[in-house]
């Protein structure tokens, strides 16, 4: 059973921010996510980290200023993911609107893998004959790559956000925030972030050399965001939805430059601004924009962008996203809902699959967990070895079938291991064992020859010995505490969630106990509940359970507002129980 913690909230900090206009509920919340002041949680983008801070950007804005004028054709090299995806539309719009010759090629992850490799090299140099290619989302391990791009005479920009590895590529130009010497504070930047700066970077440039009409007297800031309609510059906050559903959906940290591009992307969205692509996505999984949320980013829109990747071809969400017409936005946001239901099917066999597998194992011993089967799809593996590492608790990979008697794997990680170290740990013991990875802390890609899995297994068990400690293997949920009974109303859900949570910023959840009014089964696989609490009771939801609960609980949940029919009431949504200690 897991512990179940309350997050400290330093009472000085709390009364600060009560002191400071903030309510009691939300000073608490902040507080125990290391909000100081209320300044840390301003959506003005006078607080954004200033551009100038990242290595290259003004260096690599004046490289594209340069190819535009010069006609050069640009091609982006996106990524399969919605971090991807939406960073090559970013791209796409802004160097459009500027008047370059721009185009795309997003890999086909089973025929070429990820990033750019010598291969998509080739194929982008004989099929788009591009002067310069430019990489969203990835390129920073590229170092092949981008050595088979200088000998086919093409120049190469790279943008991305993946930590670098030892070697960098010889590129024309790099921008990272997290390449070494970089001072830009916010690590944790998307892709898409990335590539939003740099498009800020660029116009900067082009204005000061007098691409726009009617240049004012007193020219604005290099990077306002909204510039002045006489001065005839393309309006960059038209892509803030794009920026805020691939910050959300690539789950980095939401450190307070984050924050602020989600909560701009979250007002555009809520006041009707969005690119048709996301409000066809919203209408296609019935949602309602105008009360979009982090997590309607997250677990609604992202993943019907990302099954185009994972079963198809993200050319396919790119010209979702960068398309002006409604009317081609809907029908292809119909193909990539079917897709998302396609990918639930085969998500839920392998995950059924793994489970068998592991059923009558014990992982007292076991420190992680390396799971391959011939029949799982390349494309599921990461989603499936995130379900097997929530229910676990141990870093898990998941491998499947690739090309010449290669096998790709996906990894998820736990607090405590970050998954990319490790994999350098097993490189650095096992040389000739890892052909390829590369990733974050939580999560990372790999390529091995599949007559190598077992030794794979073996290091990686290894290296997760090395890293962890026998406290990280227990599963620990941390709570914003009890929820004061005259909070648990639909107001309180409605605030809490106007809010932006995510990835180092985390949805409130509360830890009470309840008495079970009633429960029933509902959709085969989810109990509806009427719980009790103080003489009130409240419906609750609390889904893949479908055995009795008993009739006291410890409960860890959130509000939540259930609409249905028009109508709107408060409903629980609960993230684990336990029996309630009497």
């Amino acid at each position: 059973m897991p512990a179940i913690v309350t997050r400290d909230a330093p009472r000085d900090i709390v009364s600060r921010l009560i002191k400071e206009g903030i309510s009691p509920l939300l000073a608490r919340i902040y507080a125990a996510r290391g909000i100081l002041s209320p300044q840390q949680l301003a959506p003005d983008f006078e607080h954004l980290t200033p551009p100038s801070q990242m290595l290259n950007l003004q260096q690599m804005a004046s490289l594209l200023a340069d190819a535009i004028a010069a006609r050069k054709k640009l091609l982006i090299i996106a990524d399969y993911d919605a971090d991807g995806a939406t960073a090559c539309a970013v791209g796409l719009l802004a160097l459009r609107s500027f008047g370059a010759e721009v185009d795309y090629l997003v890999p086909n992850r089973f025929e070429y893998g990820y990033g750019l490799t010598p291969e998509i090299v080739r194929l982008a140099h004989d099929v788009k004959t591009p002067d310069i290619l430019i990489t969203v989302d990835n390129g920073i391990a590229s170092v092949e790559g981008v050595a088979e791009a200088n000998r086919l005479g093409l120049k190469v920009l790279i943008t991305d956000h993946h930590l670098p590895g030892s070697q960098l590529p010889d590129a024309w130009c790099i921008i990272n925030p997290n390449q070494p010497g970089c001072p830009f504070p916010s690590k944790s930047l998307a892709g898409v972030g990335v590539m939003f700066y740099l498009m800020l970077a660029l116009r900067a440039e082009l204005r000061q050399r007098g691409a726009f009409t009617e240049q004012q007297s007193d020219t604005p800031s290099p990077f306002t965001l909204h510039p002045s309609p006489r001065q005839g510059e393309p309006n960059l906050a038209g892509l803030l939805d794009l920026v805020a559903l691939g910050t959300v959906a690539d789950v980095v940290r939401l450190d307070d430059n984050n924050r602020i591009l989600v909560q701009q992307g979250l007002l555009r969205m809520r006041a009707g601004r969005t690119r048709p692509g996301i409000t066809a996505l919203y209408q296609v999984a019935g949602r309602d924009p105008r009360r979009a949320s982090a997590y309607d980013m997250g677990f609604v829109l992202a993943p019907r962008l990302n099954a185009a990747g994972r079963l198809s071809d993200m050319s396919l969400g790119i010209e979702c996203l960068s398309t002006d017409s409604t009317a081609r936005a809907i029908e292809i946001a119909t193909q990539l809902d079917g897709l998302n239901r396609e990918r639930r099917v085969i998500e839920s066999d392998m995950q059924d699959s793994a489970l068998a597998a592991l059923e009558h194992m014990t992982f007292d011993d076991s420190y992680s967990l390396s799971l391959f089967d011939p029949a799982w799809h390349q494309g599921v593996i990461g989603i499936v070895a995130s379900r097997i590492k929530d229910r676990y608790h141990r870093p898990v990979v998941a491998f499947a079938r690739g090309n010449d008697g290669e096998i790709k794997g996906s990894g998820r990680s736990i607090r405590g291991l970050h998954l990319r170290d490790a994999l350098d740990l097993v490189a650095k013991r096992s040389p000739d064992l890892l052909l390829k990875f590369g990733g974050h802390a939580a999560a990372a890609g790999m390529t091995l020859r599949e007559a190598d899995f077992e030794r794979f297994r073996t290091a990686f068990e290894q290296a997760a010995h090395t890293l962890l400690d026998p406290a990280d293997l227990e599963r620990l949920i941390e709570t914003d505490g009890s929820l004061d009974i005259a909070h648990l109303t639909l107001e309180t859900a409605g605030t809490l969630g106007a809010q932006v949570w995510g990835q180092g910023f985390p949805r409130p959840v509360f830890d009470d106990i309840f008495e079970v009014a009633h429960q029933r089964i509902v959709g085969e696989r989810h109990t509806k509940l009427r719980l009790t609490r103080e003489r009130r009771t409240f419906d609750a939801m609390l889904f893949g359970h479908d055995q009795p609960l008993p009739q006291m609980i410890r409960a860890i949940y959130r509000p939540e507002i259930n609409e249905y029919n028009g109508s709107r009431s408060l409903q629980l949504m609960l993230e684990h129980w336990q029996p309630a200690q009497t």
